[in-house]
């Protein structure tokens, strides 16, 4: 009968791309194949880079060694490298890491993982069913310091397909651990001086260049899976017919955060195709409500039916984002142009922030520096990112770069980066625009 992993398929799969799209073996079962810690090396040797899995009640350590598993009658003395993470079970799935050098020994029946420069240890002792965690793993599994805990199964994979590259799985750590930091950070804001209870991002582009997608890829991230609720598609004419202010809650039953993305009709170069230009400056000041019907022939006026006569502040939008596909900039029509600038016009008349959203970026690796923090400077000198600063005037630090989720059944943490990333520039440049107006 065929050993199987406790993982859910979502589990598997998240740890598939933590790791750099790799494979996972599973070569040990503390269950199946027995308690003793001796037993475990003779299933792992010689196998290569392994991650142990350690579940407890309710969640889920991990700890990947690159590189062999020790042998029962020594430890390796040269520094391996190692990491450590945990995950709640059930939950969107968030890890949080640390990449450190280390020795790792079998003493006693125990495995234990010794950290150079520190007098700390992680080990494990299947035969009493516990894990002690140090200071330095419990600080970001939150447990308490220097803990034990239960555990209720033991699994070692082998990995598949993992880059021998020590600075490869360190750039892999530290994206995760910037992804982490993003979401704590979007999670904890909250509006300039909390003069309104919610930010309002107005999503605006051409026909097919990732409005949609974009808000669907944001509330994925927040949901821990790929969702679909705005309808998207590649007609040469406007899928979304309607405008929807979209919130977005952090997990399936949490609560809504404090932002919205307001999708709009696409832009179309023709006249009386797509998005009505003088539908924006009714967007703009909040007196379009929530479902409100475009019609490019014909904007909305004060006579219609659901038309909101006297908007508030928190009725408006706050930021508009310029939504285009990175590889259509350089061939923008002269008329498609036009319509860019007469919005830009009303946006600035409105004195509203704005940035621009450069979407179906193919290769993620390339925008971003090792920090994470900033573009690359090769890709700042693109001609497509000079081209968008040139046509609207956008600094080029509002000018973001992202790939949606647009197909696939996967996450990846550098497409998070970049789209939360992204979120979080439109945010402060909400923040910008609050602060600026007058104090009455």
């Amino acid at each position: 009968m065929a050993v199987t992993t406790k993982l859910t398929w979502n589990e598997e799969k998240s740890l598939q791309k933590l790791l750099g799209n790799v494979s996972l073996r599973l070569l040990y079962k503390y269950s199946v194949h027995g308690d003793s810690i001796g037993d475990m090396p003779n299933r792992c040797l010689h196998q290569g880079s392994t991650i142990t899995l350690i579940y407890g009640p309710t969640k889920i350590y991990g700890i990947f060694l690159l590189g062999h598993c020790p042998e029962m009658s020594k430890s390796f003395r040269e520094p391996n490298t190692f990491f450590s993470f945990s995950f709640q079970r059930k939950k969107t799935m968030e890890m949080t890491a640390e990449f450190l050098s280390s020795t790792s020994n079998i003493i006693c029946n125990e495995l234990i993982f010794e950290f150079c420069n520190l007098s700390k240890h992680l080990s494990l002792d299947l035969y009493s069913e516990r894990i002690f965690m140090p200071t330095i793993s419990s600080k970001q599994s939150k447990l308490k310091y220097g803990s034990c805990s239960q555990i209720t199964e033991c699994e070692v994979f082998r990995v598949e397909g993992i880059k021998d590259d020590a600075g490869y799985i360190n750039r892999i750590m530290r994206a995760t651990r910037h992804r982490s930091s993003l979401l704590a950070d979007l999670r904890a804001y909250r509006p300039y001086a909390d003069l309104v209870s919610e930010i309002r991002i107005l999503l605006v582009g051409p026909v097919g260049s990732g409005k949609s997608s974009f808000f669907n890829s944001v509330k994925s991230i927040f949901q821990g899976h790929l969702t679909h609720q705005a309808i998207v598609g590649s007609d040469v004419t406007s899928i979304t017919e309607q405008y929807r202010i979209y919130s977005i809650k952090d997990g399936k039953d949490g609560i809504s955060l404090p932002f919205m993305l307001c999708d709009s009709m696409g832009l179309d170069e023709k006249k009386g195709v797509g998005l009505c230009v003088d539908d924006v400056p009714h967007i703009l000041k909040g007196c379009v409500p929530d479902r409100y019907q475009f019609s490019p022939h014909k904007p909305i006026t004060p006579k219609h039916p659901s038309f909101i006569t006297s908007p508030t502040l928190k009725d408006r939008i706050h930021c508009v984002a310029y939504v285009c596909d990175i590889n259509s900039i350089d061939n923008l029509s002269s008329k498609m142009v036009g319509k860019f600038k007469q919005i830009q016009k009303e946006v600035l008349n409105c004195g509203v922030a704005h940035v621009a959203l450069l979407t179906k970026m193919n290769n993620c690796n390339e925008v971003l520096q090792d920090n994470f923090l900033k573009m690359n400077k090769s890709m700042i000198s693109q001609s497509q990112i000079q081209n968008v600063n040139k046509m609207l005037g956008i600094p080029l630090s509002n000018i973001l770069v992202v790939e949606n989720y647009a197909s696939g059944r996967e996450m990846d943490p550098l497409k998070d980066i970049l789209i939360l990333s992204a979120l979080k520039q439109m945010l402060r440049a909400a923040d910008d625009f609050l602060e600026d107006l007058p104090l009455e």
